[in-house]
């Protein structure tokens, strides 16, 4: 695989939302009190290191999140504004790391540490179709 050589540690992207009531916990049940679940958070994140470094991809390869550490610590409600935001911070074979953080109009709410795998989208779909016939 020939990673680009526009793939390298700085790019960025973000991701935003304005938050309505199908991003509060109770909708996605992670939670009972009415403000951003953090699921839909994490969410954010993982979209904004996506479009960080998508369109950087080899022909028929993509990004698939593998690990995510992030903490969730202010709370946001419905009507405002929060925005993702992920800058790559290191390429160590097909892993990228990214730093993340969100924030809402008010504060900072989230931050963490993001990793996405580099994978081949074919081999991804064949290893797929085996589970399935394993059944």
């Amino acid at each position: 695989m020939d990673l680009s050589e526009q793939l390298k540690p700085g790019l960025s992207g973000t991701c935003e939302i304005v938050v309505g009531t199908r991003d509060t916990a109770p909708h996605v049940g992670s939670g009972k009190i009415g403000v951003l679940a953090t699921p839909i958070m994490v969410n954010l994140m993982e979209a904004a290191a996506l479009q960080a470094v998508e369109k950087f991809m080899p022909p028929g390869h993509q990004t698939v999140g593998t690990h995510l550490d992030v903490k969730h610590f202010a709370a946001t409600p419905v009507g405002l504004r929060v925005r993702a935001h992920a800058e790559l911070v290191s390429i160590q074979g097909r892993t990228l790391t990214f730093r993340i953080h969100a924030e809402d109009e008010r504060e900072k709410i989230g931050e963490g540490v993001h990793e996405r795998l580099i994978i081949n989208v074919e081999r991804f779909d064949q290893r797929m179709q085996g589970k399935l016939e394993k059944r």
